[in-house]
């Protein structure tokens, strides 16, 4: 039996920002974009690899009590959702090019115990995003 990955969520409060930081900050490219009962998810992947994340609401369950949906939104708002670790092959550079575009950094990069080295950021959505690259022995 084979079993890949296909897709991870991502919440995000606004489609138009967090599109603007995966497809033009990472360089992810748009692979769907799909509106439903005043809903919006954007799936975005690596050109590498077939992987996608789903950009999608906080609560897309239209059924949901509206204390849930504060509850979600205070939530994410915290960054305390979700979060994505991405490889790269230059964390500095990737460092670098996230940083100049005006991202929140959590953490600059730095070699890490259990081999990587690596870096972290929060997204318009204030999801943690980590870059890592295995460290060379």
């Amino acid at each position: 039996m084979d079993i890949k990955l296909s897709q991870c969520f991502i919440a995000v409060d606004d489609h138009d920002k967090a599109l603007a930081f995966y497809r033009d900050v990472l360089g992810m490219e748009v692979r769907n974009d799909v509106a439903f009962e005043g809903m919006r998810w954007v799936t975005v992947g690596s050109p590498a690899q077939d992987v996608e994340i789903v950009l999608e609401p906080p609560l897309a369950d239209p059924n949901a009590a509206p204390a849930d949906r504060q509850a979600m939104a205070e939530l994410l708002a915290k960054g305390l959702l979700r979060g994505v670790i991405f490889t790269t092959d230059d964390v500095d550079a990737t460092f670098e090019r996230v940083q100049a575009a005006g991202a929140d950094v959590l953490q600059e990069p730095m070699d890490q115990p259990y081999g990587v080295r690596d870096c972290a950021f929060r997204d318009p959505a204030g999801n943690m995003l980590r870059f890592n690259q295995p460290r060379k022995q």
